[in-house]
């Protein structure tokens, strides 16, 4: 199936493998939207998802944050057993779907905030390997606020993860801000050598940081990145991840365009607009944005029963 993530409807993405979903994004020259939200909060909108909102905001792609495949919460997901939640969240927003997973070390990271780590976002294989039977199309390597999570460990564990699961889903791996380890910040969250580390260890994807949303993460940086994953044939991927979700539209739209600008073939939206998705109408402005106002309202607009 040679289509791109612009033209795809529910029932392509609903049987689409691992290479054709790679494809498509590919395909789509830096117009395809990533939309982080988190499940474990009150939605936005009380009884409606989380997830279904961003989906009718513009988003191509669902990763949901704080998911402990141990305990499967989307408050305002219809009643459905455990196992059952991932599907269910495709089946209603007609999306692909992906969990972070978070390769702490050990005594490392915070024990009291709303990114306290549970033993169900860890990346362990076992947790893997439950969400890649739930359903999960991609599994992303990062690491929340304060948690920890190193460069070192996410490279360890992908070399596990290709493995064991690299035919099953899609690997991700980077980071969006230091996640509380020092000497990780700034021009050191990601370099060049861990961009080609994560690429030798199994990531399809590498997660950078978007211009303007750390301190010392420019354009020209970020673009030299994303030109290091793709002469190692992986795809990059620029996040929001630093609460500038929640900024104004033209904030947001700037970042969009410098993102676009550096080569990116995904965008990442974080979820800490509102706590557990992005401000609404920065969702559908960023889409603006990357790929104008006819893609944008035919993605909100496709029903989910093509």
């Amino acid at each position: 199936m040679a289509k791109r993530i612009l033209d795809c409807t529910a029932s392509d993405f609903a049987r689409m493998t691992k290479e054709e979903l790679l494809f498509a994004i590919g395909a789509s020259e830096g117009r395809t939207l990533a939309c982080e939200t988190i499940g474990t909060v009150t939605p936005l909108l009380g009884d409606v998802t989380n997830g279904e909102l961003a989906v009718a905001l513009g988003a191509d792609i669902l990763l949901l944050n704080l998911f402990d495949v141990d305990c499967p919460q989307i408050q305002g997901l219809p009643p459905v057993e455990p196992m059952g939640v991932i599907r269910e969240v495709k089946r209603l927003t007609g999306r692909p779907v992906g969990i972070n997973l978070e390769p702490v070390e050990v005594g490392a990271g915070e024990v009291d905030s709303l990114w306290a780590m549970t033993k169900g976002r860890m990346a362990t294989l076992e947790n893997a390997q439950r969400a890649a039977d739930m359903g999960v199309d991609f599994i992303l390597l990062t690491g929340n606020p304060g948690t920890g999570v190193t460069n070192r460990a996410i490279t360890d564990t992908l070399e596990l993860f290709r493995t064991h699961l690299g035919d099953r889903l899609i690997l991700a791996a980077g980071k969006m801000h230091a996640s509380g380890v020092p000497g990780e910040g700034g021009e050191r969250i990601v370099t060049q050598g861990e961009v080609e580390a994560f690429a030798q260890a199994g990531a399809d994807v590498i997660l950078l940081p978007a211009p303007g949303t750390v301190p010392g993460i420019t354009t020209p940086f970020v673009q030299g990145l994303v030109e290091k994953a793709h002469s190692l044939g992986k795809l990059a991927m620029t996040a929001i991840g630093t609460s500038q979700e929640g900024a104004d539209v033209d904030t947001v739209r700037r970042i969009a365009l410098e993102c676009k600008m550096t080569g990116a073939d995904i965008h990442h939206l974080g979820d800490s607009g509102y706590t557990g998705i992005a401000a609404p109408e920065n969702i559908t402005a960023y889409s603006v944005a990357i790929r104008g106002l006819r893609h944008t309202y035919r993605r909100m607009g496709m029903s989910l029963g093509r």
